[in-house]
């Protein structure tokens, strides 16, 4: 059981990096994503482990800012380790990555604490810029993921409670315009989109209050790579 990857990852760059802990059971994945923070300019990997039990356990110092957390994991499953991980870095923001986008999980990790959730097809920019989003007060979200968002409301009878500026950043997500593209067209600036777009997904907890339940007390079903 990996508790902790070393080469990099618990070497801080700058004071003012954020500190990013990655919980992802493959080396392929894992290292890679290590390195790619490390090698970044404001951000650094402070630890990874390759299951949910290893970053429970994580002795030590470590108290990162953001936490890339994969859902697909032995043992106890990403979505399950939001709650122990967050009541051990209470001050850490929870990014979902995966190679799924299906209504489910979405929604089920997003109701457990997760801000934000990302495809692992997403480029190396786009994860850098969602760590720095979230690490700003945002909430990342994926053209996949703002697909369904907008699905959801529409199919429900509180759709209205999008505002006119809400539906417009939920459409340039969907067409795959990133926060500062979006802020460009708008006339708004970046944390502005970001608001937005944490607003949306408070909305969403509040009026899927009856699905979120459903969902937490459904299982979420394991499913190969």
């Amino acid at each position: 059981m990996l508790t902790h990857f070393t080469t990099g990852c618990d070497v801080i760059s700058e004071a003012s990096s954020i500190r990013v802990f990655v919980v992802e059971d493959l080396p392929a994945v894992r290292e890679p994503l290590c390195l790619l923070l490390d090698g970044t300019a404001g951000v650094a990997c402070v630890g990874a482990a390759a299951d949910a039990e290893a970053a429970i356990a994580t002795p030590g110092p470590v108290s990162p800012d953001v936490v890339l957390l994969d859902i697909e994991l032995p043992g106890i499953n990403g979505i399950d380790a939001l709650g122990p991980l967050g009541r051990k870095w209470p001050k850490a923001e929870f990014l979902m990555l995966t190679i799924h986008d299906d209504e489910q999980r979405v929604f089920a990790a997003l109701c457990a604490g997760a801000t934000g959730y990302l495809l692992k097809s997403a480029p190396p920019a786009a994860l850098i810029e969602a760590i720095q989003e979230v690490h700003r007060g945002g909430a990342p979200m994926s053209a996949s993921v703002a697909r369904l968002v907008i699905r959801t409301f529409r199919h429900s009878p509180e759709h209205e409670t999008l505002s006119h500026r809400e539906r417009q950043v939920l459409d340039a997500l969907i067409s795959g315009q990133t926060y500062r593209q979006i802020g460009e067209a708008l006339f708004i600036s970046v944390n502005t989109v970001a608001f937005h777009v944490k607003q949306i997904y408070h909305k969403l907890h509040v009026h899927s209050r009856a699905e979120a339940a459903a969902l937490g007390r459904a299982p979420v079903p394991r499913m190969t790579r």
